[in-house]
């Protein structure tokens, strides 16, 4: 008789390093995410597959272990003074805390510079380690708004008009930069630091007074700036998963409301200020055409796992024929988690709960061959 099979170990569950926090504006913004990502890994099935450890970055952008993670999310709000008072006066990445080496796939809940711009996508990279999300170049170029703008260009997908700035070109001839963005755009017209998200830094200038106002501020926080031109319209979101060997999928498409001028910051994560309809009152072919170009940004820049693509729409005018015209705004390859975020409101919409969601993104990052998670394969 041929020797019975020798039992298969249980590999028990997959070890998930949760990563939030980040030295960003948006540093709140991620706990709030990482809060709601943490409980649905922590749920059901998904409890008894995945064992989460989180890990904080905290505003300086040093490295926490689980203890000093716990107490955040618990908390709800960025550490205290007290709560780092063990951290080395020198801020940045300074190694490892006790436990992430350990960690099999890495779900980074991270928004803003640091974070989402494949700054830490290229530290797993190096590290081998497969992990949730965009990788270097998506995540680069969804972040920075003129290259992102310029490989949508290229991949002749519709964007209101616009204008990239320098701050240098600013400090060195102010009036000529004014007077070159009122020929190309008009007013009102909208200011924005290339590489910040969630509306930081964003202001709507109406005449030549505020827009010089609003191109010092924005280059205060990041020399690379993009001047687009304003346009009345509605802000339509499309959730977007998948990539590498999945095919990517749109979700069905959402619309934000509000009653400010535009959806500024704190618009956008007060509550009471703005209000989510979905799926979106759009014609079906709006909606299809909507979809159609989330998937093509996606592959326009590369991004993948995750992304939320967002569009401007207007509706024709009466007597107009036809069903509007549609501009695609930008992308978001992390975009929020929070109780106020379109994304998993999105996929809920389209029949995947939360719980589903993570586990479906977890799972498509360990089966995604990164080129440099092959390399050992390599022959010598």
């Amino acid at each position: 008789m041929p020797p019975e099979p020798s039992p298969v170990a249980n590999p028990g569950p997959v070890r998930v390093g949760l990563v939030f926090g980040g030295a960003s504006g948006e540093h709140a913004i991620s706990i709030r995410s990482a809060a709601t990502v943490a409980a649905a890994l922590r749920r059901g099935e998904n409890g008894r597959r995945y064992a989460v450890s989180c890990f904080y970055i905290d505003p300086q952008g040093r490295w926490w272990g689980p203890e000093l993670a716990e107490q955040v999310l618990d908390q709800g709000t960025p550490a205290s003074p007290e709560q780092l008072a063990s951290a080395p006066a020198r801020p940045g990445f300074q190694g490892f805390p006790t436990g992430a080496l350990a960690m099999e796939v890495w779900f980074p809940v991270l928004h803003g510079p640091n974070g989402e711009d494949g700054t830490i996508q290229g530290l797993f990279t190096l590290m081998q380690v497969p992990f949730v999300g965009s990788g270097v170049l998506g995540s680069a170029v969804g972040m920075d708004k003129q290259a992102m703008k310029a490989a949508l260009a290229a991949a002749e997908l519709p964007q209101v008009p616009y204008a990239c700035v320098e701050a240098g070109e600013l400090e060195a001839d102010p009036a000529a930069v004014l007077e070159r963005l009122e020929r190309q755009l008009g007013y009102p017209c909208f200011v924005k630091p290339a590489n910040l998200g969630s509306s930081v830094g964003i202001s709507k200038a109406t005449d030549r007074d505020g827009l010089l106002a609003g191109l010092r501020s924005a280059a205060a926080l990041d020399p690379r700036l993009v001047v687009e031109q304003g346009v009345t319209a509605r802000e339509l979101e499309c959730a977007v998963r998948g990539g590498g060997p999945r095919p990517l999928e749109a979700s069905v498409l959402g619309e934000i409301r509000y009653d400010a001028d535009w959806y500024d910051y704190a618009t956008k994560y007060s509550e009471g200020r703005s209000h989510t309809v979905i799926p979106a009152d759009v014609p079906e072919g709006i909606a299809a055409q909507a979809r159609g170009m989330a998937l093509e940004a996606c592959r326009a820049l590369n991004a993948s796992g995750l992304a939320r693509v967002d569009f401007f729409y207007t509706a024709p005018a009466p007597g107009d024929g036809g069903e509007g015209r549609l501009w695609l705004n930008e992308i978001n390859t992390l975009p929020g988690f929070t109780s106020q975020s379109m994304y998993p409101m999105l996929w809920e919409a389209s029949g995947v709960p939360l719980d589903t969601l993570v586990d479906g993104l977890i799972t498509a990052a360990r089966d995604w061959p990164r080129p440099a998670l092959q390399m050992g394969g390599l022959p010598a």
